[in-house]
């Protein structure tokens, strides 16, 4: 019983949530003077939190620890908040993702429900997994994928898997309510498939799944070490969102264009880069940079932009995420690692909307350390025919990065 009310809350407020962030992020592009709010939004998120946050400022590692030993439980109050930080985030502009607030959604909610209707203390760890499980499974439009993501994140620090049922339980449903109520989730190409006929092609696939790999490794390393620098550097919480906006605007003139802000799943201007230009042949770069803004020095045009547009997002993300902003990482991680795909394919001679697509899934896989949840979601996007070639490229992604998002020091410290 708590399971399934918890996994219809969630997906209610999944669906929200898509349509706020939808909203917002329409706001910003249409304008474009809210870029220069982002240093003040991120100031009054973190005044807020340290306001009214208390221990709801540990995100996503609050509830990791959580199922490996209750304590102090998951406040009610972690749902609003990292719903209205990262609302404010996108509304600003800030290159961050929606996984975070899903999986701290889903677990405030399981965990509230849990208390509301007196869930057996035992019964705490399963609890909160599926709530993570349907706040990753409603976000997405991917309930498989929520199921073991919450089993295969969280099972180094339970060791059981029973929970496995009750996940994809909740990851099911709220999923099927998200869309009751209407939410939209992006469309992508089904049907994908990518020819294996030859031993170059898997030495290739291989090589691929390397660079995968290492591009997840240097965003792990630089967003874990920025994040512990800063709290040496600038020991006031509500300054460091600030600096980070700020560094974003000066990315945003550096480069010359807008496509890195937000999730980077629209174009802000008609033929702008976002991350389905990456499962397109021949893409080129349109005018991106808005009113305003004329081409940056650090950018060029048409195929050199989008040969390292993955390095751009990597900055935008850092500054945004390593600077203390809400929000999570897996969508700019899927913008990373199609746009690195991309660039492979057309390196290599491989058909490029199936690299772009392994890539968009791998490199969030290596960085979560959750391989198996990206070969899931994987097929649920792009459909069966990549399952093989997901398997192999993810696994020996993740291969390539010893520490996750989601290990310490975030479990520690805090996580975004």
């Amino acid at each position: 019983m708590p399971v399934a009310v918890a996994a219809v809350l969630t997906g209610t407020a999944g669906a929200f949530f898509l349509w706020a962030l939808d909203a917002v992020t329409r706001v910003r592009i249409s304008h474009p003077g809210w870029l220069w709010a982002l240093p003040v939004l991120g100031w009054a998120v973190a005044v807020l939190y340290q306001k009214a946050g208390g221990r709801s400022e540990r995100g996503t590692g609050l509830i990791l620890d959580e199922v490996h030993e209750p304590g102090g439980g998951v406040p009610a109050r972690m749902a609003p908040l990292i719903l209205l930080g990262t609302l404010a985030t996108h509304l600003g502009g800030g290159s961050a993702g929606r996984e975070g607030t899903a999986v701290q959604m889903g677990g405030a909610l399981a965990a509230g429900t849990g208390r509301w209707l007196r869930g057996l203390p035992e019964n705490h760890a399963g609890l909160l997994m599926a709530g993570v499980a349907a706040g990753f499974g409603a976000v997405f439009g991917t309930p498989w994928a929520g199921a073991v993501f919450a089993v295969e994140v969280l099972r180094r620090k339970t060791g059981r898997m029973g929970e496995w049922p009750w996940c994809l339980g909740a990851a099911w449903l709220a999923d099927r309510v998200c869309h009751a109520w209407g939410a939209r989730h992006a469309v992508w190409p089904e049907g994908m498939s990518l020819p294996l006929t030859s031993v170059p092609v898997w030495w290739k696939l291989a090589a691929a799944a390397v660079c995968f790999g290492l591009l997840a490794r240097v965003f792990v390393k630089a967003a874990h070490g920025l994040q512990g620098w800063l709290k040496r550097l600038v020991p006031r919480a509500e300054l460091r969102p600030v600096l980070g906006g700020l560094g974003v605007i000066a990315l945003v003139y550096v480069s010359g264009t807008r496509d890195f802000l937000g999730l980077g799943t629209l174009p802000t201007t008609p033929g702008g880069l976002c991350l389905g230009s990456f499962f397109q042949e021949g893409v080129g770069l349109g005018a991106g940079a808005g009113p305003g803004l004329g081409a940056g020095p650090g950018l060029g045009s048409g195929m050199e932009a989008v040969t390292w547009a993955w390095a751009w997002k990597l900055l935008f993300t850092l500054m945004t995420v390593g600077f203390g902003f809400k929000g999570g990482e897996v969508t700019p991680l899927f913008f990373m690692g199609a746009s690195l795909g991309h660039s492979l394919s057309g390196w290599w001679g491989l058909p490029g909307p199936p690299l772009a697509a392994l890539g968009m899934v791998a490199v969030f896989g290596a960085a979560a350390r959750t391989p198996w949840t990206c070969v899931v979601m994987g097929m649920e996007l792009f459909g069966p025919g990549l399952a093989l070639p997901l398997a192999v490229v993810c696994l020996l992604a993740a291969a390539c990065n010893a520490r996750g998002l989601y290990h310490p020091p975030v479990l520690t410290r805090g996580s975004v």
